[in-house]
């Protein structure tokens, strides 16, 4: 084997990342166009290049979707819109009332095409009640940074929104409605991609403020009212969701089979550890660690290497001041957790190529990681204890750098354990 660990690393993140284009992936879930009016709305980091997909197959089509600053890709009749990710700002407040003004006054005979992906949580934007998009910012903000769940956290946004948790999809009835997901959340469960606005969900307003109160988060008088009301969050089976189908077209565990199959094809052993692995990032590191570690003494001699990899959404409770993200301190904690172990590499990536709100994908780690830190005056358990992942990187230069990649499938995470 002639290419370095961290090149075949690096190799592997890009598969993973092809994958799940939606170039190559969407068109064989896409129906023939029916015949009248066709409307095609969407958000999310991927939903530009799937609205691209869909032209490609479909011809120009009308509507309008909103993605990430920066992830915008050309299409000639669908409208894109770029705004804030991961907290929300006025472009996407003023882009979803347009949506949702496309959707008025559909009937039975129109079709709806929506396109979702990770992401459309913050930009399919339209708080509740009498929140203001500075109070919904500042709810985001805390929920980003407290370190709860995606699932919690979306549980949270979809009560404190007029569009998530079924009610986007509501909002086009009764037209008939085929909404394709690209997944980027554990489990694959279609309600908690983009905060579902086109699925039911059975949680309560009830439930939305016990896991405020949990991860101690303080909200506005406007909040405490939504939540004290009844909720727009439609249950699954209501009426108005008949007509909607909801399919998903890409997710994790694609992703992390075609990893496999490339580094199988090149000699390594693997073993995918699960595509929904959730938890605090630094504690799933030191899982890694030592199971890598485990896994080196079990096979000396195999003369093969073997490869760990894993997917989901890793999160960060921010104590410190730092810049950083999931993956970039899954790879900090990795490195001080293996303390320069000989033979052993590893990379943590976001596929969207954001990780956290940094414009970095990750960073790779190897057994000189340490070694090049002290060099220059950089310390990793400082870095760590200030949340400052992504500047730790940079300085030693391991960060990856990808730019918008137009698709997400969440986290990437692959460990090379030598022979």
């Amino acid at each position: 084997m002639s290419e370095q660990p961290e090149d075949i690393l690096r190799n592997l993140f890009q598969r993973a990342v092809e994958v799940a284009d939606p170039m190559k992936s969407l068109a064989a879930f896409l129906p023939k166009k029916p015949d009248g009016r066709v409307t095609v709305i969407g958000a999310g980091k991927a939903s530009a290049r799937m609205a691209e997909a869909v032209e490609a197959e479909w011809g120009p089509c009308s509507g309008l979707v909103i993605t990430r600053y920066g992830y915008g890709r050309p299409c000639n009749g669908i409208e894109i819109v770029e705004a804030a990710h991961p907290v929300p700002d006025e472009a996407g407040l003023i882009a979803t009332r347009r949506m949702l003004e496309l959707l008025h006054g559909l009937d039975e005979d129109d079709f709806v095409l929506a396109l979702i992906s990770g992401g459309a949580s913050a930009l399919l934007t339209s708080p509740a009640g009498d929140i203001s998009l500075s109070e919904k910012q500042q709810v985001n903000q805390s929920l980003l940074s407290s370190g709860a769940p995606i699932g919690q956290m979306n549980t949270v946004r979809k009560h404190l929104s007029a569009v998530k948790g079924g009610q986007l999809a509501a909002a086009a009835y009764p037209a008939k409605m085929l909404a394709l997901l690209l997944s980027d959340v554990p489990g694959d469960d279609p309600a908690e991609i983009g905060s579902g606005p086109t699925v039911g969900d059975d949680s309560s307003s009830a439930d939305a403020a016990a896991i405020l109160d949990r991860w101690q988060i303080d909200v506005p008088s406007s909040v405490k009212t939504v939540l004290s009301e009844a909720t727009g969050v439609l249950p699954p089976g209501h009426d108005r969701l008949a007509g909607v189908t909801n399919t998903i077209f890409a997710a994790p565990s694609q992703s992390l089979e075609a990893a496999k199959d490339l580094a199988e094809g090149l000699g390594c052993d693997v073993e995918i550890l699960g595509d929904a692995l959730e938890g605090e990032a630094r504690e799933v590191a030191h899982a890694q660690a030592k199971l890598a570690l485990d896994r080196q003494r079990q096979r000396t001699g195999s003369g093969r290497p073997l490869l760990l990899l894993s997917g989901g959404e890793l999160t960060v409770t921010r104590n410190g001041n730092g810049v950083g993200g999931p993956n970039a301190e899954f790879a900090l904690a990795l490195a001080l957790a293996l303390k320069g172990a000989s033979g052993i590499h590893a990379i943590a990536c976001d596929t969207d190529g954001v990780d956290g709100a940094a414009e970095v994908a990750g960073a790779v780690i190897g057994p000189d990681t340490l070694a090049k830190a002290a060099a220059l005056g950089v310390s990793a358990s400082g870095a760590l204890a200030d949340n400052d992942a992504h500047s730790f990187f940079e300085k030693i230069a391991d960060q990856v750098v990808t730019g918008p990649t137009l698709t997400n499938v969440n986290d990437f995470r692959a460990i090379w354990v030598g022979a």
